[in-house]
């Protein structure tokens, strides 16, 4: 029967194409029955997006013989008329479809070389319908407390009463400066009994500059910021830390949310109304500049940086995995193969500067604060030599590549192009060309410091070609600069420059940024967000405890400019961030887990915090703001695969401003869950070990600001319970309870005397007994938690 059918068809075949066959009968079955299963992530090994895969076929063996129909176990499949295997669920196909394959096959199963993707991508109605995408929803007359009640009353949950105002003030201090607070400042909040005098306490810490220190670090977090480039060396990045500051200084001038995603996109693009606020607005790009670099010549590799930038704006200025459509449609939200290279282009217009690799340890585009005429005065005195130098340095790369040509004309079996005459060995170049290039640094330090900034600016523009399963080259279509079809899908206006800007305009315009921002804000208060998946507001992600709750603070959020600290304090305001950690036993059997927020949830201290507070305690805390880490000269930089970057500098500022690098953590932060400097951390995870344990008890660190923290006991207190009182309030908000005052005073005896008999000097004895003290004491859960 199959034959007749065939033999009918091969006679309309020649008035049909076999393309256009294919494009209008086969192409678009394989879309709609087959595409799920077999592209990307094939199942049985099989794809269907080639000619050439069907042939190699999966498991099973080819799934096509080109000109035989009878022999090719896809159509066995499909006429289900083979032993095992049956497709396409649910049901067999319309007899024409199966036709209509069965003719494609006689004909050689024509399947054109396409950069199209097989897949047609759509967005459906749910998808469309996702609660992310919806507009913010107005909540007239709504407040925290009320929307938070309801859901606890309909539930018939009790709320926790409120904190007393000793746990109260050190969770809103440490969660505004990530401190404790001092016992001034516990005395003056519990003599100030005004109606104000909480909101007095937050007016003044979100006033601190201590404050933009806290939330800067959050946000570090998210934009995964290091203090080296990520390559295979690592190199570092010493200019790295004026992107810190400016975050830092963002918050503590509470710069309007808006303003800050635009500054960190597209601040070069930006007017500016005078040079400080021009160079200010550069340094914030640093925000893309801080992407990682691969692999060991990682100029080449920059696809791989741009897949990191997009995967950063997607996640953390709109809560979605962007890049996880590099290679094919979105497998969950509606994000297309192509919506990710129209982002891709953006970046690809960009310059990022480079900072240096084991074949170029040379920095090079990195952003001077000078203009080039200004530049090219201060270089005056030694324009000369410096172009010698230059010179040399460029007969030296070029020489490289000659080598490598060489290398690889040999290695083909062709003739090698010439060397000129009088060129060194190739094992020579190297040493010759770092040699070279430290009299350069040498004598670019003789005209003075040269200014400048890890950040971008516009490059040439371009559209990018998708890349054929993110393979750089397979190049397919080129896809114009836009956003994200779910969102708008707006083009450029302005295709002269990269797009940035009107990137950052158009991530504004979308009701999921404020529904982001405001989530992290209320997830760094209590510990979890309302969105509990902070990077992920897509279909895999969690939905909102309170999505009433998200929308009001959005809304909020957008209507009162933009300003952080407006959100800080319509949050910790309410009654529901006021209430007391105490457990309810009914409360718990319904809701364990606390989602309707009927208690506010205790949690441990940061490793920032932690820090901190021992600095703080024990007064060895360094308050200067900002500035440069102790990196070796660039002269001397060497650094290889095999010999990467890698080092640990000793600080006593607080813990913002430790170098971080992103092949190896610093060893503390790792010890207490600190962020992932290669990938956006958007949450700590924090664990409990046995490490943490002994570090609190015996590392340097504790040991010597215990002995520190005892010092200032001594000179402040005239005995040893007005000591213990005032270092558990320092350590903990609350005095020795009664009980424990003996027990303290107790110890302290003993201790003395222990030392003594180890023949301690006498005028160390009581400093030492009280350090040993206050080392239990900072390892305690009332010091290392907040209630």
């Amino acid at each position: 029967m199959l034959t007749g059918i065939l033999l009918l068809l091969a006679a309309v075949a020649a008035a049909e194409d076999p393309t256009e066959h294919f494009e209008t009968k086969v192409r678009p079955m394989f879309v709609k029955k087959c595409n799920a299963c077999h592209t990307s992530a094939p199942q049985a090994g099989l794809r269907l997006d080639s000619r050439d895969a069907m042939i190699t076929g999966g498991r099973s063996g080819a799934a096509i013989v080109p000109g035989d129909p009878d022999k090719s176990l896809l159509m066995a499949v499909l006429n289900h008329t083979h032993a095992r295997i049956q497709m396409p669920p649910p049901g067999k196909l319309p007899q024409e479809e199966l036709d209509a394959v069965a003719l494609w096959i006689k004909q050689g199963a024509v399947f054109p070389a396409s950069t199209k993707p097989l897949v047609s991508f759509r967005i459906s109605d749910e998808q469309r319908a996702h609660w992310a995408f919806q507009p913010i929803a107005s909540q007239p007359g709504a407040t925290i407390d009320s929307i938070v009640r309801a859901r606890l009353a309909a539930k018939k949950l009790k709320p926790a009463p409120q904190a007393d105002r000793i746990t109260l003030l050190r969770r809103v201090t440490y969660d505004l400066t990530g401190l404790p607070p001092t016992i001034d400042e516990l005395d003056g909040f519990l003599s100030d009994r005004s109606p104000q005098a909480y909101e007095k306490v937050i007016d003044r810490l979100l006033a601190s500059p201590r404050y933009g220190e806290r939330w800067g670090r959050h946000w570090l977090d998210v934009v995964r910021y290091a203090d080296t480039a990520g390559d295979s060396s690592d190199y570092p990045v010493p200019q790295a830390h004026k992107y810190r500051d400016w975050v830092i200084a963002a918050f503590n001038r509470d710069m309007p949310y808006d303003q800050f995603v635009r500054e960190q996109l597209a601040g070069d693009l930006l007017p500016s109304s005078n040079e400080e606020q021009r160079w200010q607005r550069l340094i914030a790009t640093g925000y893309v500049a801080n992407t990682r670099r691969f692999s060991v010549v990682p100029e080449r590799q920059m696809h791989l940086s741009y897949d990191d930038t997009i995967d950063n704006v997607g996640k953390a200025f709109l809560g979605l995995s962007v890049n996880c459509a590099r290679c094919h449609d979105h497998k969950y939200d509606p994000i297309s193969n192509k919506d990710y290279y129209a982002l891709f282009g953006i970046f690809a217009s960009t310059r990022y500067p480079f900072a240096g690799s084991e074949n170029r340890n040379q920095q090079a585009d990195f952003i001077r604060r000078k203009s080039d005429a200004e530049f090219a005065k201060q270089l005056a005195p030694i324009q000369a030599e410096l172009q010698a130098i230059d010179a040399k340095l460029k007969q030296l790369e070029d020489l490289r590549k000659l080598y490598t040509e060489r290398s690889a004309a040999l290695r083909a079996g062709k003739e090698p192009p010439p060397l000129p005459e009088g060129a060194i060995e190739q094992t020579k170049i190297k040493p010759e060309y770092n040699k070279t290039l430290g009299q350069r640094m040498e004598l670019l330090a003789k005209v003075g410091p040269i200014e400048d900034a890890y950040a971008v600016i516009d490059d040439k523009p371009v559209d990018a070609p998708v890349l054929l399963r993110g393979e750089v080259d397979k190049k397919g279509d080129i896809v114009e600069r836009r956003f994200l079809e779910i969102l708008g899908g707006q083009t450029l206006k302005d295709k002269s420059a990269s797009g940035r800007r009107e990137l950052a305009d158009w991530i504004l315009g979308t009701p999921i940024a404020a529904r982001v921002m405001v989530n992290r804000v209320w997830q760094f208060h209590f510990g979890r967000g309302i969105v509990t998946t902070p990077n992920d507001f897509g279909k895999r992600g969690m939905k909102p405890t309170h999505p009433e709750l998200l929308d009001y603070l959005a809304s909020q959020f957008a209507q009162g400019g933009w300003s952080v600290k407006k959100l800080h304090r319509i949050i910790l305001l309410s009654e529901t961030y006021r209430q007391s950690s105490v457990g309810d036993a009914a409360n718990t059997a319904v809701d364990p887990g606390n989602d309707l927020l009927w208690k506010f949830d205790r949690r441990r201290l940061d490793a920032e915090s932690l820090r901190d507070s021992l600095l703080a305690l024990g007064g060895t805390l360094d308050w200067k703001m900002g500035g440069e880490h102790p990196f070796p000269p660039m002269q001397e930089w060497r650094y290889t695969q095999h010999r990467p970057y890698a080092a640990v500098y000793e600080s006593n500022q607080r813990s913002v401003y430790l170098m971080t690098q992103r092949i190896q953590r610093h060893p503390y932060l790792a010890m207490f869950d600190g962020a992932d400097t290669n990938a956006s951390t958007p949450a700590r995870s924090p664990s409990i070990t046995p490490i943490q344990a002994l570090f609190q008890m015996n590392s340097k660190l504790v040991e010597e600001n215990s002995e520190g923290f005892a010092a200032k006991l001594l000179a402040s207190y005239s005995d040893d319970k007005a000591r213990i009182d005032a270092a558990h309030r320092m350590a903990t908000g609350r005095a020795a309870a009664p009980e424990l005052q003996g027990k303290a005073a107790e110890y302290l005896t003993a201790a003395q005397r222990a030392l003594q008999k180890a023949g301690v000097a006498e005028e160390s004895h009581r400093r030492k007994a009280l350090a040993s003290y206050l080392r239990a004491l900072l390892a305690s859960n009332e010091f290392m938690f907040v209630d």
